[in-house]
């Protein structure tokens, strides 16, 4: 359950993102590289560390809590990391998610877009679109391939999600990946955390065939 709360509450949130800052970065405007590169740097760094990144922020020294307290908004320090406040663990786990992997989604929309032929665009123009109108009716439908790619790369992903959650929570936000290494390495037990790692399989394949199916009717309705 934890699982599946995470992927459907951050991959909506991440391909938005992903498709706003592929838009910012193809109008090639003044520092567009630039800020291509700031928001591709959480891709080179790897689970663990992302997440011992984002621990750093968020124990009860971390560094939230002494801005916050030297901001004068917080007396007594809190606290972010404990099984006792579930919606406020799963919410610090979803951003660092969301941070960390956004890029992933973003670097696949990128060539999409840059794919579609200009002349789409000046057709529109012609017919006086909006800019609304032509993310609508041209931007989105022909990115229709590269979303449903990245949408399966980034669910399939988010399934095997495991480092960040295992040094933010520990075992008290368990996931299916994290369940198969504690149940492959610390109890031993290979056939259950075979059937785990079946199960992460089984939802993966699941959706991927739900995005196939979904995002083809809609589309092209």
């Amino acid at each position: 359950l934890n699982t599946l709360s995470l992927v459907a509450f951050i991959i909506p949130i991440q391909l938005a993102l992903a498709l706003v800052i592929a838009l910012l970065v193809n109008t090639r405007l003044f520092g567009s590289s630039k800020f291509l590169f700031i928001c591709a740097i959480p891709i080179a760094i790897s689970e663990i560390v992302a997440g011992i990144i984002w621990l750093s922020i968020f124990t009860e020294k971390g560094y939230l809590n002494v801005m916050l307290h030297t901001l004068g908004f917080l007396k007594q320090p809190a606290i972010y990391l404990s099984y006792e406040e579930p919606t406020t663990l799963f919410m610090t786990i979803a951003l660092t998610e969301i941070w960390r992997a956004t890029a992933i989604v973003m670097i696949i929309i990128i060539p999409g877009l840059q794919m579609i032929h200009k002349d789409y665009f000046d057709t529109a123009d012609i017919f006086g679109a909006s800019m609304l109108q032509k993310l609508r009716y041209v931007t989105l439908p022909m990115l229709k391939p590269t979303i449903r790619t990245s949408l399966i790369i980034r669910t399939v992903l988010a399934f095997q999600m495991f480092a960040p959650v295992l040094v933010l929570a520990g075992r008290a936000f368990p996931v299916l990946a994290s369940e198969t290494y504690r149940i492959q390495f610390f109890t031993r037990n290979i056939h259950l955390a075979a059937a785990y790692a079946l199960i992460i399989m089984i939802i993966s394949t699941a959706f991927v065939l739900f995005y196939m199916r979904s995002l083809r009717t809609r589309w092209s309705a």
